[in-house]
């Protein structure tokens, strides 16, 4: 067991695409944490998604012993975070963990809205901050203009930045360097009973529940019967261990130490993140604060293609949650689509990572209706509830009004593409609180209702300033709107799917797009079939998709006009009675293309 000198806490925070994980390698590398055989770039990026995309989605955690020039040996616990605001959950607990935090900027782009809101949170939990310039290698590199940026834009010394270049190596045994000489010890009594703090868990086919810690006092060994204090659940300990990053079975972990252990625990839900882990025989008696829950902010409906893979739809979603703690998810139920999950997610690309995986890791083609935030019902009678989806809104003669959530964003753009975000932020029914310079970018804070970023918002900025703008938000505050429920009905009947919230002025423009997406999506019929938007009785949109005819004269050769007469009339009364009788299929690809609204 080392002793808590020799013990260093650290993670590392940055916007996306700075080279966080390509750090996290060399300093692997240089601590001899895997044999250079096994070595890969983004080594700590186990999921096949993140190394694809190139991004990261799980903070994961590994744990070196370097030795100093001193002579000293360190054990140095390391925490690779996500860049992306949707994975801010991960960064909050990773942060939580540590002492300290080494801050990685791009040497050639700078301070980024994501760089600002990892250093803030860093704030929060007192940690001492070590600043990165890296990719010095790069002809576009300016490591003074980015110290400049640290002091202006942060507030925070750049005179002692460490210029490094991740993918080269050079330099990087300076930042090792500054780890042992900046970042404190964490504090800790060996004598005292058991505290830990539940980090992450997540469920192993080979190990069960695995169950990351970060110990504050007393140590927890093999045999040991420990207490889950929120969860008021008690457990005996199988193994302990820590990440090198491969699994390394230890004897036992002490004060300011993280690692990891399994206890026959069967269901990660039992494993609070941010519970109190004690000692049966011996608990303590002071809880940690642990972590503030985490709040949902887009919820969609996922459904199964076939109605006969709900079961496994349920397995699935259950084992995704013991992997993801941000993740939520409860049965509803849709006229169109049968038996499906309400699902809830911290943004569109936590959306798109868990269909993905659904697809990959358990083969499951699933339905996913539009997206929404939460709104809040005020009845006339004082009454407030929460609404998830927009299908189950109340009759609006029991409504007194509806208020939707806002955000405060930052998006930090070059001057050349200012006014197309301007425009951008003015039609998303934007208020600008903000506007001010970073050298020759500007800065923006902009206050923006969710629901108008949560459809394609994202992708839009990064279209119209060419990936230029970066962009990050958290929750403000919730605002009366002016809100509707956009209803679409195929042949009279009402597909729930496809409800959505919006503001009155653009209901109309919105409705008539769905219209004519879905025209040309739903194939014919035999009969017309009327495509519909509706605000409550009134329709404000319609497309009609005509129907196949057969050619019943086609026996008729001459003759007199009134037989041909007689055959159409005939036609024209079965479809009739077809069109009453008749069920429209509407493809289920057709929900997917017709929710992808986009204002092409």
């Amino acid at each position: 067991m080392a002793a808590l000198k020799h013990i260093r806490n650290f993670a590392i925070i940055a916007h996306i695409d700075h080279g966080k994980s390509t750090l996290a390698d060399r300093l692997i590398q240089l601590c001899g944490g895997l044999p250079e055989r096994e070595m890969r770039d983004q080594v700590l990026d186990t999921m096949e998604l993140e190394r694809e995309r190139g991004i990261t989605i799980k903070a994961q955690t590994v744990r070196l012993n370097y030795k100093a020039p001193d002579g000293e040996t360190y054990i140095l616990n390391l925490m690779d975070t996500p860049g992306h605001v949707d994975f801010g959950y991960e960064v909050s607990r990773s942060l939580a963990a540590c002492e300290g935090s080494i801050l990685v900027v791009d040497a050639s782009q700078g301070v980024e809205a994501q760089t600002l809101a990892n250093v803030y949170q860093a704030f929060d939990n007192d940690h001492e901050i070590i600043p990165v310039l890296n990719k010095i290698d790069l002809p576009a590199a300016d490591p003074e203009r980015v110290r400049k940026q640290l002091e202006d834009v942060i507030g925070i010394d750049g005179s002692n930045a460490v210029e490094i270049s991740a993918k080269t190596g050079q330099s990087v045994n300076k930042v090792l360097e500054a780890i042992i000489q900046f970042i404190p010890p964490p504090k800790g009594d060996h004598k005292g009973p058991l505290r830990a703090l539940l980090v992450d868990s997540w469920y192993d086919p080979y190990l069960g529940v695995v169950v990351l810690v970060r110990m504050i006092d007393g140590e927890i060994r093999k045999g040991m019967h420990i207490n889950m204090m929120a969860a008021k659940s008690s457990y005996l300990v199988e193994r302990v261990g820590v990440f090198t990053p491969k699994i390394k079975i230890v004897d036992c972990l002490g004060p300011g130490e993280i690692g990891f252990f399994t206890a026959a625990i069967k269901e990660v839900a039992d494993t609070q993140v941010g519970d109190t882990i004690t000692d049966k025989k011996n608990p303590t008696s002071s809880r940690l604060p642990g972590f503030k829950p985490m709040q949902s902010v887009v919820f969609c409906g996922f459904f199964p293609a076939d109605s006969a893979e709900f079961e496994r739809l349920r397995d699935s979603l259950k084992k995704l949650r013991l992997n993801d703690a941000s993740f939520t998810y409860e049965p509803e139920t849709s006229a169109a689509l049968g038996f499906g999950f309400r699902c809830g997610f911290l943004g569109l690309l936590h959306l798109e990572i868990i269909q993905e995986r659904l697809y990959r890791e358990f083969d499951l083609d699933i339905i996913t209706t539009a997206p929404s935030v939460v709104y809040r019902i005020h009845h006339n009678n004082g009454e407030i509830i929460e609404l998830h989806n927009p299908a189950d809104l109340p009759d609006p003669v029991h409504i007194d009004h509806i208020e939707e959530p806002w955000i405060e964003a930052t998006i930090l753009v070059p001057d050349d593409y200012l006014g197309a975000v301007l425009k951008l932020c003015q039609d998303k029914r934007g208020e600008q609180k903000e506007l001010t310079y970073v050298g020759s970018r500007a800065m923006l804070v902009y206050k923006l209702p969710l629901n108008e970023v949560v459809y394609d918002f994202y992708d839009r900025l990064k279209s119209i300033s060419r990936g230029y703008a970066s962009f990050d938000y958290q929750f403000d505050d919730y605002r009366v709107g002016d809100l509707v429920k956009v209803s679409i009905m195929v042949n009279s009947v009402p597909v729930d799917a496809l409800s959505m919230m919006i503001h009155r002025n653009q209901s109309v423009a919105r409705g008539r797009m769905l219209c004519e997406r879905l025209k040309a999506l739903i194939p014919r019929a035999l009969f017309k079939i009327p495509v519909q938007a509706a605000i409550g009785g009134k329709i404000i949109a319609r497309e009609t998709i005509s129907a196949m005819r057969k050619d019943v004269t086609a026996k008729c050769y001459g003759g007199d006009v009134s037989r041909k007469r007689k055959l159409l009339d005939k036609q024209k009364k079965g479809k009739k009675r077809m069109r009453s009788f008749g069920k429209v299929n509407i493809p289920h690809d057709a929900f997917i293309q017709a929710l992808k609204m986009d204002d092409n």
